[in-house]
């Protein structure tokens, strides 16, 4: 097995690469069957990139869309497990890039659901990624503006029927990330649930985490680690779900290893420190004047 946490930085800048050249990695579109993380919490979205579903009392939550060519291999992943797509009330995005929030507006379209995100979060959903304080704007890949998006405050919380799910404002891989909590239970044993944002230092053009004229950057994306290391964190979920090798520990405990291989109640502080390296590594290559 390769360690918890294989190179967060490396996997993310080789992905960064891929898309910044307009093509996306193949499993980027690779379908995955979907299956059950924990209790009511699904995943559904493709073989390199994460959409999660939770089953509420009054419907279901859906949290990331991924690329727009994504939105009909949802749509059946999520039909694949019995649901209904009228079933899906509420959306949910970690980040405005479009290998994240690509399919929303489609998917907000098809299942009639409400989006919600961060502020900054939703000004960039409104604006289809077209947000000029994004660290990797010169680059990203436009997609489908979402006509309305509601907004949640940071600690905020969003209700569907019994589900409860709070969002972190985790800014600096974007201005609007955000990190998402709930709690899924199997009988009488309840886990805490992380959908934590990518945590990864990426920049394009003139963007520099070291501006000396925009010390807030540095600043943000600290607390935004700082507030991801200090979660109640049992089971972690990250937007690329290779990023933390979870579809490897899924196939393990699949394949009966005890302890379950998801449960991992470090993993937050873990992802957090990769994190931080990763900012570190960035802002190093600043000062040495490299390029983005």
């Amino acid at each position: 097995m390769k360690p918890f946490f294989r190179a967060t930085l490396g996997v993310c800048l080789g992905l960064s690469i891929a898309a910044s050249a307009h093509a996306s990695p193949p499993e980027w579109t690779q379908p995955q069957k979907p299956f059950r993380i924990y209790g009511d919490t699904y995943y559904v979205g493709m073989r390199g990139l994460t959409s999660i579903l939770i089953q509420s009392s009054d419907g279901l939550v859906l949290i990331d869309g991924t690329l727009p060519q994504n939105a009909a291999q949802i749509e059946a992943n999520i039909k694949a497990l019995g649901f209904k797509l009228g079933d899906v009330k509420l959306i949910l995005n970690t980040h405005a890039h479009s290998d994240h929030a690509g399919a929303i507006a489609t998917l907000a379209h098809d299942t009639g659901a409400r989006v919600v995100a961060s502020e900054i979060g939703a000004k960039e959903l409104m604006l289809g990624g077209k947000y000029p304080d994004d660290p990797q704007f010169a680059e990203a890949l436009d997609y489908p503006a979402v006509a309305h998006v509601d907004t949640v405050a940071d600690d905020g919380v969003v209700r569907l029927g019994d589900v409860e799910i709070t969002a972190h404002y985790t800014p600096g891989h974007t201005p609007g990330s955000t990190s998402w909590t709930w709690q899924s239970c199997e009988g009488q044993r309840c886990l805490h649930m992380v959908y934590a944002d990518s945590v990864s230092a990426l920049t394009a053009g003139s963007y520099r985490y070291s501006d000396p004229a925009h010390p807030e950057r540095v600043q943000n994306f600290r607390h935004g680690l700082s507030v991801i290391a200090a979660l109640p964190c049992d089971i972690l979920v990250t937007p690329h779900p290779d990023q933390i090798d979870f579809l490897e520990r899924v196939a393990q405990r699949d394949a009966g290893a005890r302890p379950d291989p998801l449960i991992k109640q470090d993993a937050c502080r873990a992802y957090s420190a990769a994190g931080g390296r990763s900012l570190d590594a960035r802002r190093a290559k600043e000062g040495k004047g490299g390029a983005p």
